[in-house]
């Protein structure tokens, strides 16, 4: 079941909107905060899952969107490796403060502010993946090519 657009979704869906994408953020009664959350109340697989994660670039203070499938953990390692950035992490203060959204429910588009952002390439395992869209109960569905041009995300492995 779907509820009516709560104000951090209405502007996820504005900026699907204002992009000319013909996609719906989808208001859930179940949470959909975790990857696991968001899998079973979408009955979905868990790597369909984009979750959106927060860190902080330790030499700029600025935000870094890593968007890794929910069946991943990611590899900090690893990014540094392929981007040179020294992450660290981010609290929820700092993610609302700099991203606009709660843990819970950032979604890889609609900022605050531009983002440098990562994506993981077994989200291209999947035709379709679901994304948070503001809230930790909203989501919208969209293609890996569209989470790309949307984001203008580079893919980099990351998952340990």
């Amino acid at each position: 079941m779907t509820l009516a657009l709560k104000a951090s979704s209405q502007r996820v869906q504005d900026f699907l909107d204002q992009h000319g994408v013909e996609l719906k953020v989808k208001q859930m009664t179940e949470s959909t905060r975790t990857a696991a959350e968001a899998a079973d109340a979408l009955g979905c697989q868990i790597g369909q899952i984009a979750k959106s994660l927060i860190f902080k670039n330790k030499a700029t203070g600025t935000p870094v969107l890593l968007v890794a499938s929910g069946a991943n953990r990611v590899d900090t390692k690893k990014v540094e490796k392929a981007t040179g950035i020294k992450l660290g992490r981010a609290d929820a203060d700092y993610v609302r403060e700099h991203v606009g959204y709660v843990i819970g429910g950032v979604p890889p588009i609609a900022h605050s502010q531009a983002l440098t952002t990562y994506l993981d390439p077994d989200l291209q395992n999947y035709s379709t993946v679901w994304a948070a869209a503001g809230t930790p109960n909203s989501m919208f569905e969209l293609a890996c090519d569209q989470l790309e041009k949307l984001t203008q995300g580079a893919w980099i492995e990351m998952a340990q």
